[in-house]
């Protein structure tokens, strides 16, 4: 992974921001920052190594739902960063509410999440549990923000004001080669709301989204429907590929391998949480949550 070319300056504005996210995060003395190796995740544990050293360490969960190569990519930015590092394993499967991929399937995810990342932060005598939340995931009702409420995790991003733009002009400034990387949801976003999230589906998921990927498609989703049904997004500007039969019948090969037993393009293309379009009015109510329509970014 090669390092980005960091900024001449950042604005005053946004210099502010930042000489307060580092102000926040040394008053907590240490930190564990939940690391997924994004854009939000590695400008937080960038800054957390800047403001508290050795006491700041940055932790992967892995489990069936982390997509190829992405546990490698967070282990070079934590090695880049220069911050201390720890992979735990995470259990998500075998919660049913997560497997039965209702709109709150995010809340369960997060949460056994934190729950683990608590548990090192306590063996390592860590004080505080930090995430990514940014500015404006506020903005948009997300079921891992509750569990990060219910948990008290802080989001020092979020308390700072930080929103997107700005982590991405942090990310230059710092030489930090995520700046324009794109949303990397987990495996299990892919999954319409309803079926079943198993270890089988994200891994047909993964294997069909590797083939495509490797064909030199970014942005990519493809995405799981009953039946198993592969609904292909791309970039609207290269839905035309399609149009030749040699590479359509390849990818058609390729994804049936992996275990889908029918292969559809979406017209539409890429759009960043498109099966939310099957949730409509549904209501789905958290364990101990407030009744409001959870929307997850898939």
């Amino acid at each position: 992974m090669q390092q980005a070319t960091a900024r001449q300056g950042i604005s005053a504005e946004l210099a502010e921001k930042r000489d307060r996210l580092l102000e926040l995060l040394r008053s907590f003395g240490s930190c564990v920052v939940a690391f997924s190796g994004g854009l939000d995740s590695t400008v937080l544990a960038k800054a957390a190594h800047l403001a508290l050293g050795d006491r700041a360490v940055a932790v992967t969960g892995v489990s069936e739902s982390l997509a190829a190569g992405e546990l490698d990519e967070a282990a070079e930015l934590a090695r880049l960063i220069g911050i201390r590092y720890e992979v735990i394993r995470t259990e998500e499967l075998a919660d049913p509410r997560y497997r039965a991929n209702v709109g709150d399937r995010c809340f369960f995810c997060k949460t056994e999440l934190f729950v683990k990342v608590e548990q090192l932060a306590q063996r390592l005598g860590v004080a505080v549990v930090c995430d990514g939340s940014n500015r404006d995931d506020q903005s948009d009702y997300r079921p891992g923000l509750e569990a990060a409420r219910q948990r008290k995790v802080r989001s020092p991003l979020a308390e700072c004001e930080l929103g997107k733009a700005e982590l991405r002009e942090l990310a230059r400034y710092w030489g930090l080669p995520v700046h324009d990387k794109p949303a990397t949801p987990c495996l299990s976003s892919r999954i319409a709301y309803g079926e079943q999230v198993t270890p089988e589906r994200l891994a047909m998921i993964d294997q069909a989204e590797r083939f495509l990927r490797e064909a030199g498609f970014q942005p990519l989703r493809v995405r799981y429907h009953r039946g198993d049904v592969a609904r292909i997004e791309v970039d609207p500007h290269q839905i035309a590929r399609f149009a030749d039969v040699d590479f359509r019948r390849s990818v058609v090969a390729a994804l049936k391998a992996a275990g889908f037993k029918f292969v559809s393009l979406d017209l539409e293309g890429f759009r960043s949480g498109s099966l939310n379009a099957m949730l409509g009015q549904q209501v789905v109510q958290l364990s101990g949550g407030d009744g409001k329509t959870h929307n997850d970014q898939q």
